[in-house]
């Protein structure tokens, strides 16, 4: 996987292989990242790292309460309300490409309902990061934060391994801080999957189309 792979990550969809990644090379991105530009070096980032027995507490948690139909209770809206265009069209196109690429039809709910369960088994990572912000800090720490995820996408595809960044994770955060022993005041902001990608998946070898850059640029002189 190249440096634009990291950079385009989908935020919907990989499949990694059963291989260990060892947590030297966890430490190893870590140390690169924080080095992430950060306004009055307020460095706000928090992560926990969840593996084995934790990371398993972790997704049954979260497919439970999908099973029990309880409502979401994300600590922020990451998504609008009402989606318009061009992002309701790309937003749908997403979806098409990726079902597509699994092979899963719109008439399939029991193949719909384990793709998106496979988000909560972080896509077969071994590794997951959750990351949290304290809640007494603004809005700029959430931009430092986006800021520290790439610098991890992009250390972690440096030593061969690949990351899903997943908005999923966030949906039930109350649940992750209870089984991590985090208190309330810090806000789950989204979660990583973090392993070798198996790049013969078909998932891992489908691409969204990008804007061209004049679409969205605009010159002053």
């Amino acid at each position: 996987m190249d440096i634009s792979d990291a950079i385009t990550s989908r935020w919907a969809c990989r499949a990694y292989l059963d291989q260990i990644v060892s947590n030297e090379h966890i430490r190893q991105i870590l140390v690169t990242a924080r080095w992430a530009p950060s306004g009055v070096n307020a460095q706000p980032w928090r992560v926990a790292v969840v593996s084995g027995e934790t990371k398993q507490h972790i997704t049954h948690a979260l497919i439970q309460a999908r099973e029990d139909q309880q409502p979401e209770n994300p600590d922020y809206d990451f998504y609008p309300a009402e989606w318009v265009e061009p992002y309701k069209s790309r937003r749908k196109n997403t979806g098409l490409t990726l079902y597509g690429a699994l092979g899963i039809t719109k008439d399939d709910p029991a193949g719909r309902k384990k793709a998106w369960y496979n988000n909560y088994h972080f896509f077969g990572a071994p590794v997951g990061l959750l990351f949290f912000v304290d809640k007494d800090m603004g809005k700029g720490s959430w931009v430092d934060m986006g800021m520290f995820l790439q610098n991890i996408m992009l250390a972690a595809t440096g030593l061969g391994l690949a990351t899903c960044p997943q908005a999923s994770l966030a949906e039930y955060p109350d649940k992750v801080r209870q089984i991590l022993g985090i208190p309330d005041s810090q806000q789950l902001v989204v979660g990583m999957a973090l392993g070798y990608a198996d790049k013969q998946h078909p998932v891992n070898n489908y691409r969204l189309e990008r804007e061209n850059v004049d679409s969205f640029t605009h010159w002053y002189e």
